[in-house]
């Protein structure tokens, strides 16, 4: 079995694990109340998406 020469160092692995990330959703304001939602979603404060009433909310 292979074996490394040397210990990879903390700074070579944490170079290596640069683009392992989470990524920050897409974030968009609410055309109708203003509140932040997900992009192409129903809005989760006033259930509207695009402008009309999708959820009825009681």
């Amino acid at each position: 079995m292979a074996v490394p020469f040397r210990r990879t160092s903390k700074t070579r692995k944490n170079k290596r694990r640069t683009h392992f990330k989470l990524s920050v959703p897409g974030m968009v304001k609410c055309s109708h109340c203003g509140e932040l939602k997900l992009a192409h979603r129903v809005c989760k404060s006033c259930g509207t998406y695009k402008g009309e009433d999708v959820v009825n909310n009681d």
